[in-house]
């Protein structure tokens, strides 16, 4: 990561987006990374941003992290927290307000209902995005459904703008903060992986992620042991960083399968060894059960490889957009085995048709259109704030 100084006369004249995350650089997954390239985004449009974050990782939390730090041109200032991953505590977030124009929180947790139960000790314009909320297991279902409905729903009105990073979040979060919440879907770096894909067609799949129990790697594991038993061939890379399941339990998982010369699993990746597995693969498959708006499936078409995803809303939603995208349920093996199978027929029969067609797709979703949009949410928000904003800082695309 490149580490720039601030720019001391951007100080006096720029407004101050915070970004309040409960996880960041260096960690990687997909809340992350849309923080850092939002950041970049506004650092590029003429705003300073100030990301607050945990100071340990839930993936290693015996280290801390230090305090302060500035990554890429953004501050990033980390804060203890107490209590469960799932809901850390860290009241110090107020000491990192008092300066900001406007408070951009990430995801629905502490956070979330902290600055807006506490809105009165910072008296800052709020804007959240929903990423998925805390919806992402069944566990619990029953009381989260309650918490919603109460307490997420008195959190929400402190919100003056709730964007929702996917159509199932904007259909939710309507139910609560009705036409605060806005649709815009998570920017993809479609820079990072473009037009990555084997060019010519072969049976090895990619799947990129946390190692979650809602990612369901058993089912995609599950169904590559009877394409492996048809076929040789086929070969599955994963890559990712340990959840809620270690390294340890995703080796388990292969060996039990005796799938490990057919599955190769590869941990904290850079970017440019990512790619390079997807230089040897034509398809990206997954079988989450649960996705708050499913970003690496458009990085995947930004590679020019073909997704094959499990049925789950967000999926759905965006395989309803996009016919490069093919749904399998991976619940059965066999079924996801024939899924997979097919998709990679369709490839073969016009793979630089599917290429450019994947391509082109996915840069819909670039974070030049997507931050505009992001900007248009902070200046509604701010419209009667205690300062005008200088003029560059709104410049260039506002459509979507």
């Amino acid at each position: 990561m490149n580490r720039a100084p601030r720019n001391p006369s951007s100080a006096e004249t720029a407004p101050l987006a915070v970004q309040v995350v409960r996880q960041y650089l260096p960690n990687r997954g997909g809340l992350e990374d849309v923080v850092a390239h939002l950041s970049r985004q506004l650092l590029a449009r003429g705003f300073r941003v100030r990301v607050v974050t945990l100071d340990r990782l839930f993936s290693a939390p015996e280290k801390s992290l230090p305090a302060r730090e500035t990554i890429d041109g953004v501050e990033v200032v980390r804060i203890p927290f107490s209590g469960s991953t799932r809901y850390p505590l860290a009241p110090q977030v107020f000491r990192h307000l008092a300066d900001a124009d406007i408070v951009h929180v990430h995801a629905v947790d502490f956070f979330f209902d902290a600055l807006a139960w506490g809105w009165l000790l910072h008296r800052r314009p709020l804007v959240a995005t929903t990423h998925g909320g805390f919806f992402h297991t069944a566990r619990f279902s029953a009381l989260k459904k309650v918490w919603f409905r109460t307490v997420t729903r008195v959190s929400s009105l402190a919100y003056r703008g709730i964007v929702g990073c996917s159509a199932q979040d904007v259909r939710l979060f309507r139910t609560v903060a009705g036409s605060r919440v806005v649709h815009i879907d998570n920017g993809a770096d479609t820079r990072k992986f473009a037009d990555a894909a084997a060019r010519v067609p072969c049976r090895r799949l990619v799947t990129i992620g946390r190692f979650s129990v809602n990612k369901r790697l058993d089912r995609l594991f599950d169904a590559m042991a009877p394409l492996v038993a048809r076929d040789p061939g086929w070969h599955l890379d994963v890559v990712g960083v340990p959840g809620d399941h270690s390294v340890a339990d995703v080796e388990a998982m292969i060996a039990a399968r005796g799938l490990a010369a057919h599955v190769g699993l590869h941990v904290g990746l850079p970017d440019a060894a990512v790619r390079d597995l997807a230089g040897n693969a034509s398809l990206f498959a997954s079988a989450s059960e649960y996705e708050g708006f499913g970003l690496v499936a458009v990085e995947a078409m930004s590679a020019g490889l073909m997704p094959v995803l499990h049925p789950n809303t967000a999926y759905a939603d965006l395989a309803a957009r996009h016919g490069e995208i093919r749904l399998c349920d991976f619940a059965d093996a066999r079924r996801a085995a024939d899924g997979i199978d097919a998709a990679f027929a369709v490839l073969e029969g016009d793979p630089a048709g599917y290429r450019r067609a994947a391509i082109e797709a996915a840069a819909a979703y670039s974070w030049d259109r997507v931050a505009d949009r992001y900007v248009e949410v902070y200046r509604a928000a701010c419209e009667g704030g205690r300062r005008a904003w200088p003029s560059g800082v709104l410049a260039g695309r506002t459509g979507a």
